[in-house]
C-alpha cells in the first residue's frame, strides 16, 4: 500500500530532467532502456520467480549484449523471430534485436512447429531465438545502437490466426513507444508501487503494458503464466498497488476466491483487451483501497482503468477511469480517444452515423499499422485513407463518448435480425450458476443462423437442472435466446485469454 512522502525540493527539476531525456523525438525500442538507466539506474525493474530482482541500469546492460549477439547474425532490416517462453526476457530480446537494427517479432512459445515455421517464412527470418543460450554469450556488447528513426518499423506482431493465417502486423517506434513515453514524469519517489502482471509479452498488451510500467518507474512481478491463485498470493504477500489482466483473468479470481483475500493494497486495476463488465469493476474497485495512512490503515476503494485497443494500432487508442466511490467510466463505454486519436463510427458506405446509430468504428493516429507484412491486399481492406477498419461495432453516446457494441464477426444473422453475442452472454452470466458464456451462430436451414451458447458453470450446477432457455427467454427476444446449449470445463481461448470464436461451433458437435 503507497505510503506518501514528502517531495524533495530539487523533485521539479529531475522531473524536468527526466521530460528532456525522454520525450525527444529520436527513442527507439533500441534506446529506450539507455535512457531510462540514465535517469533511474537503481530502480527495480522487474522481478521474476526464482531470479534476483534486475534493475534498470542491468536491463539496459543485457540487452547491449545481446544485441551484439544478434548484429553478428542478422543484418539492420532483418527480422528476428523471438520464439522463447513467455518471460520478461521476451521483451529484453525484442530490444536488443532492435537496438541491433533488426526488426523483432515475438511470438508464443507454444505454437506448434508448423505454426512457427509459417510465421519464420512469412516473415523471411533471418533468425530465430528460442532461448537465450541461442545467443553468443561472449559476444561484444553493442554500446552505439544502429542507427533507426521512430517512423522506421521496430517490429511484427503476428495475430492471434483465429481465423486463417496468422498476419504480420508491422508497428513502427512510435507506435509502441508514443503512449507510454510520458510515464517517465510520473513521481515515483513519493510513494510505493508494485504492479502484478501475468500477460503474455508476444501480444501487443503485455508488450506495451510492459514497456509503460519500465517508463513510469514501476516495478512488475512478472508470472510467465496466469494462475488465479498465484496471483492473488502474489497481490496479497507483495501488497501490490496494481493489477493488470484481461476480464477473463478477472472472472477466474473472483472463482479462486478473491472476496476472501486482502486486496486493499490495490489502488488502481487495469483491463483490457476485451470488454469488462460493470458488475465485475465495481466488485473489484471495492476489494481495493484509495490509500493507506498512519493509524488509520486503508481506506476507500480502487479506480479501474479500462483500455480499448488491438495489435493494428499499436496497443490502446481510447481509454475510461473509473474514480473511486463514482460509478462513471464503467460499462460498454470505450470512453474518450488518448492524446493523437481520432474515432469515427461508419456505415457499411463509409458515411459517418447519427449520435445512437450503430457503425463500424474507424480509428486513425499514429499507432495504426503501416499494414500486414507482404499482404498488400489485407492492408488495402484495413487501412483506408489513414483510417484503420477495426471490425468493431460501436455507437456515438452522450458528450462524445464512443460505445463499443460488439465485434462484427461476432453478429450473428437470425433470419434478417442482428444477434450481438456479447448481449446474449451478458443475459447468461447474470444467471448466479453460469461463471461465463459464450455465444456463436450455428448454421440453420430457413432463419440463416441460430445462436448456440457454451457455459462454464459453478461446481456442482448441472446443465440439466438451471432452464438456462427459460431464463434467456425472459430476458431476452425471442430470437435473440439459444436454441441450443453445452456445458464445458473451459472455453478455447488465445494467449490473452481471449475466447476463440471460430473453434466454438465444434463444441455442439453431437451435442
Amino acid at each position: 500500500m503507497p505510503r506518501f512522502r514528502l517531495p524533495s525540493p530539487t523533485a521539479p527539476w529531475r522531473l524536468a530532467q527526466r521530460a528532456r531525456v525522454m520525450v525527444r523525438r529520436d527513442v527507439t525500442l533500441g534506446t529506450v532502456l539507455e535512457r531510462l538507466a540514465a535517469i533511474r539506474p537503481d530502480r527495480i525493474l522487474v522481478h521474476e520467480a526464482g531470479r534476483e530482482p534486475l534493475t534498470v541500469a542491468e536491463a539496459a546492460d543485457r540487452v547491449a549484449r545481446w544485441a551484439g549477439a544478434i548484429a553478428a547474425r542478422a543484418q539492420p532490416g532483418q527480422v528476428v523471430v523471438v520464439a522463447t517462453p513467455n518471460s520478461y526476457d521476451q521483451l529484453l530480446l525484442c530490444l536488443a534485436a532492435s537496438r541491433a537494427g533488426a526488426v523483432a517479432a515475438p511470438v508464443n512459445a507454444h505454437l506448434k512447429a508448423d505454426e512457427l515455421e509459417a510465421i519464420v517464412a512469412d516473415a523471411g527470418a533471418a533468425l530465430v531465438v528460442r532461448a537465450t543460450d541461442d545467443l553468443d554469450p561472449h559476444a561484444e556488447p553493442l554500446t552505439r545502437p544502429a542507427p533507426a528513426e521512430p517512423t522506421d518499423l521496430a517490429a511484427l506482431f503476428y495475430t492471434s490466426g483465429t481465423t486463417g493465417r496468422s498476419k504480420g502486423v508491422e508497428q513502427t517506434h512510435r507506435a509502441l513507444l508514443g503512449q507510454v513515453l510520458a510515464g517517465v514524469a510520473m513521481p515515483t519517489g513519493l510513494r510505493r508501487d508494485l504492479t502484478v502482471m501475468a500477460l503474455p509479452i508476444a501480444h501487443i498488451m503485455g508488450f506495451v503494458a510492459a514497456l509503460g510500467f519500465a517508463c513510469a518507474g514501476v516495478p512488475v512481478r512478472f508470472l510467465p503464466d496466469f494462475d488465479a491463485g498465484q496471483v492473488l498470493d502474489e497481490i496479497e504477500s507483495r501488497r501490490a498497488t496494481m493489477f493488470i489482466g484481461v476480464p477473463a483473468m478477472y472472472r477466474m479470481l473472483l472463482e479462486a476466491g478473491a472476496d476472501d483475500r486482502d486486496l486493499r493494497s490495490i489502488r488502481l486495476w487495469m483491463s483490457g483487451a476485451d470488454a469488462m463488465p460493470a458488475e465485475l469493476a465495481t466488485r473489484f474497485k471495492k476489494l481495493g483501497a484509495t490509500a493507506e495512512l498512519p493509524l488509520v490503515g486503508p481506506f476507500g476503494e480502487a479506480a479501474f482503468v479500462e483500455g480499448y485497443g488491438m495489435v493494428e494500432t499499436g496497443g490502446g487508442v481510447a481509454a475510461k477511469v473509473s474514480l473511486p466511490f463514482l460509478p462513471g467510466g464503467l460499462g460498454d463505454g470505450m470512453g474518450v480517444p488518448l492524446p493523437g486519436y481520432k474515432l469515427r463510427i461508419v456505415d457499411d458506405a463509409g458515411n459517418d452515423v447519427r449520435p445512437g446509430q450503430v457503425g463500424e468504428l474507424l480509428v486513425r493516429g499514429p499507432g495504426v499499422t503501416r499494414g500486414y507484412r507482404g499482404d498488400a491486399e489485407a492492408t488495402g481492406r484495413a487501412v483506408v485513407d489513414g483510417w484503420l477498419h477495426t471490425g468493431d461495432l460501436a455507437r456515438r453516446g452522450p458528450l462524445g463518448l464512443v460505445v463499443f457494441e460488439v465485434r462484427k464477426k461476432d453478429v450473428i444473422k437470425v433470419g434478417g435480425y442482428s444477434v450481438y453475442a456479447l448481449e446474449v452472454e451478458q443475459a447468461l452470466e447474470e444467471h448466479p450458476d453460469v461463471l461465463e458464456a459464450a455465444v456463436v451462430g450455428l448454421p440453420h436451414d430457413r432463419l440463416g443462423e441460430v445462436p448456440a451458447a457454451a457455459v462454464r458453470l459453478r461446481d456442482g450446477a448441472a446443465l440439466d437442472g438451471l432452464d438456462l432457455p427459460g431464463w434467456a427467454a425472459e430476458r431476452l427476444a425471442s430470437y435473440k435466446a439459444p436454441r441450443r446449449f453445452v456445458a464445458v470445463g473451459e472455453l478455447p481461448r488465445t494467449g490473452t485469454r481471449k475466447v476463440r470464436r471460430a473453434e466454438l461451433a465444434a463444441l455442439f458437435d453431437g451435442s
